[in-house]
Parts: structure tokens; C-alpha cells; sequence
């Protein structure tokens, strides 16, 4: 799974998922990308299951690129315990995803290979997202 090598705080603010992507919001290295329509935390297992089912799809055909990286840890406390006693231990993390983000992108392939493959990946996540392609110049 896909996780920070260190971070400079242990714990983390919930924080407010407001507003929409500036950054990661236009393709960078392919042709094509999938494109977050909603909000939402991403955990490091959904990543993972949406880059086997798009690379399982592809054949080693192509290239394919991860935009997204879970680097906001999400505590969690044993179930059935008593109010109080500090906040708990680290449970996964994840990425927060906002409007309008590039997910993953694959280069090489043919436009129905590459929509077939984030199709694939689109049942994996849990926000509704849409297929780009780049602009010819």
C-alpha cells in the first residue's frame, strides 16, 4: 500500500473538503485521465484496486501514471471502548480527493482501450468520475 516514509506530524486535522481542485487538475504526462467529480477521502486500498484493474486491463500495454498519493493519516479507535483516553493510533490514510482532480493517466493505448480501462477502475472507487483526453494542439 501506498504510504508516507515519514511525516512531519504523527496525527492530523480532519480538515474541510471544500471547494474545487486548482492543482492536478489537467493532464500532465498522458492522453488520457480519469477525472474526480466528487469529494472524497481516497484510502491507499481503493488506489491500489483501481491500479490492478487498470494495468490488469491494459495488458503492459502503454503507460499509466498515479496522480493521487495518501499522505493524510486517518486515526481510529478500537470498537466498544469507552469515551475519553487521547486520540487513536493511525488506521490507514488517505487522499483527499476534490472536483475536478486527475486521478490516473495512461498514454499508448487506444481511446476505447483507456476508457474500458478507467471504466474498470471507476467501480473501485467511491466517487463518481469522467474520462478526459488531451487537447491537440
Amino acid at each position: 500500500m501506498l504510504q508516507p516514509k515519514r511525516t512531519k506530524f504523527r496525527k492530523s486535522f480532519r480538515g474541510r473538503r471544500k471547494g474545487i481542485a486548482v492543482r492536478g487538475s489537467k493532464l500532465s504526462f498522458g492522453e488520457y485521465g480519469l477525472k474526480s467529480l466528487g469529494t472524497t477521502w481516497m484510502s491507499a486500498a481503493q488506489i491500489e484496486a483501481a491500479r490492478r484493474a487498470v494495468t490488469h486491463y491494459l495488458k503492459r500495454k502503454g503507460r499509466m501514471w498515479i496522480r493521487i498519493f495518501p499522505d493524510k493519516p486517518v486515526t481510529a479507535r478500537a470498537a466498544g471502548q469507552r469515551m475519553g483516553g487521547g486520540k487513536g493510533d493511525i488506521d490507514r490514510y488517505v487522499a483527499v480527493i476534490k472536483p475536478g482532480r486527475v486521478l490516473f493517466e495512461v498514454a499508448g493505448v487506444p481511446e476505447e482501450v483507456a476508457r474500458e480501462a478507467f471504466n474498470r477502475a471507476a467501480v473501485k472507487l467511491p466517487v463518481k468520475t469522467k474520462l478526459v483526453r488531451k487537447e491537440k494542439q
